[in-house]
């Protein structure tokens, strides 16, 4: 025999086992196997298989490891992907309009960092918003003239407006919100959810994704798959992306000449010897890759059913606004994200592109809100008619904020803000969190925080509080450390909750 034949034989699912007959590998075959007193001291049963598919498993587990009852069982989570600026929709600073063009003071500044776009300014002209604000609902939240649609749910939303992080540049501020690390590798939230909740629907993913772009001429961040990326934890855990288009999950549908009965056939035979490699290698990814194939075997008949909107009303076309009816838009996105929630996913993560408004932000900005203010607000009323708000929670945010100075020359009528970690608003609705209730408190310039500062690791942590999960409990073993969505920071804001 050649190298060239055994290198054939060793990917062999039957053979490779003989072939790689060393040390770890003997230790795990041997009883019941140091390996698998390892696995056990890491994670319980329930953990090492939270999610996965009982059919390829062949193990009876509990759906769920919430420490305690939760107050929302789903969450669509509206990424807001660029930095809205606080300062033109929700975080009203009289005093800002009052000195626009002045420079800002040194002591408000405090000589903190700026990103490399605008560290070489010479002059800091602060910009007040130039559009309205007025407060709206019996709670008095103040709300742009850019979103009437939110304004009039004000009464059902929790406005925080103390938000602040470290990360000052898209890539890290994006990986920093949905891993809890600025850098690359780690599991986002929607893979955390899924490992910690699993899901009542098996033919459907527990944790979708769905993209759009904002309209006209716009600055938009590039968008990697690694936001919705299961890191470490198994490969089931990943979120999975629908497109508009003939094929909304890519390679979900059968190749030319294969038909469904052929394609079962090919997955029985793939799972026959797929159980005897994971029984060879005891390899927790193999039993992924199994499940994986059966989900997009169920997901066949599913994803079809799901983007069906064929059956929906003209009057949720209308609330949903006339793009609803455009796939691939945010309003179709919206209106998909309650249909998925609908079947029991649990976890729904839109992204929509184009809030990084550096310059001609009054028009840009002005554009944005036209694309999602509407969607946003009847995505809530929508749930809750439906009897499902009181059980879903809704997120609206971005990355960071905007600062209260222009980049660039202040012209007439015109201005553009950069990236301000500093301080920045999101708001939430529905089950667990206080309605008509803002939080949290700038000075008047909008540039610090004064009041009950709210990180994203205290973020993510109140977010699995809801979901009946304890940020510290929910950890995860991988090179010897436990890890969690939070690192070893956050705190519960219970001032929020309902």
């Amino acid at each position: 025999m050649n190298f060239s034949d055994l290198d054939k034989m060793h990917g062999h699912p039957l053979v490779s086992h003989r072939l790689q007959m060393n040390r770890r590998n003997f230790l795990s075959k041997a009883g019941i196997g140091i390996g698998g007193l390892a696995l056990a001291s890491m994670t319980t049963p329930l953990q090492a298989f939270a999610g996965m598919d009982k059919r390829s498993t062949q193990q009876e587990i509990p759906e769920s490891i919430r420490h305690f009852a939760p107050k929302a069982k789903r969450v669509i989570y509206l990424f807001q992907s660029g930095g809205p600026s606080q300062h033109d929709l929700f975080d009203y600073k009289p005093l800002l309009q009052k000195m626009d063009g002045s420079e800002l003071p040194d002591s408000v500044r405090k000589g903190q960092r700026v990103t490399g776009m605008t560290a070489g300014q010479k002059s800091f002209p602060l910009a007040g918003a130039q559009f309205n604000f007025k407060q709206y609902g019996k709670s008095g939240i103040w709300v742009s003239e850019l979103l009437p649609h939110t304004a009039a749910i004000a009464d059902e939303i929790c406005v925080i407006k103390s938000m602040h992080t470290e990360a000052i540049n898209h890539d890290p501020a994006l990986t920093f919100f949905q891993t809890g690390s600025q850098q690359h590798g780690r599991p986002c939230i929607g893979s955390w959810l899924s490992y910690g909740l699993g899901s009542e629907n098996k033919n459907l993913p527990e944790f979708c994704v769905l993209l759009s772009n904002g309209t006209g001429k716009i600055n938009a961040q590039p968008l990697s798959a690694r936001l919705w990326g299961s890191g470490f934890l198994p490969s089931l855990h990943q979120g999975v992306q629908f497109r508009s288009g003939k094929d909304p999950v890519l390679y979900l549908s059968n190749a030319p000449g294969i038909d469904a009965q052929t394609r079962r056939k090919m997955l029985d035979y793939f799972s026959e010897i797929e159980a005897r490699q994971f029984e060879a290698e005891q390899d927790p990814e193999i039993q992924t890759r199994i499940a994986q194939y059966e989900m997009a075997y169920r997901m066949q008949s599913s994803v079809p059913e799901m983007m069906d909107v064929s059956g929906e009303t003209k009057a949720t076309y209308d609330l949903y606004g006339p793009e609803s009816r455009v796939p691939g838009t945010y309003a179709a996105n919206c209106l998909l994200a309650r249909r998925l929630i609908e079947r029991d996913v649990n976890f729904v993560q839109l992204y929509h592109r184009g809030w990084d408004q550096h310059y001609n932000l009054p028009k840009n900005l002005t554009n944005q809100c036209r694309d999602t203010d509407q969607a946003s607000a009847a995505l809530v009323m929508d749930l809750k008619q439906r009897g499902l708000l009181e059980d879903t929670l809704v997120i609206w945010g971005g990355e960071f904020g905007r600062t209260n100075y222009s980049q660039g020359v202040l012209e007439k009528g015109n201005y553009g803000r950069d990236h301000h970690p500093r301080c920045f608003t999101m708001w939430m609705a529905g089950a667990g969190v206080k309605k008509g209730f803002s939080y949290g408190k700038t000075d008047d310039f909008g540039y610090n925080i004064i009041e009950a500062p709210v990180h994203v690791h205290d973020f993510q942590a109140t977010l699995l509080h809801l979901l009946g999960l304890d940020h510290e409990k929910l950890t995860y073993k991988h090179q010897g450390r436990r890890f969690r969505l939070t690192d070893v920071h956050g705190e519960v804001v219970k001032e929020i909750l309902s």
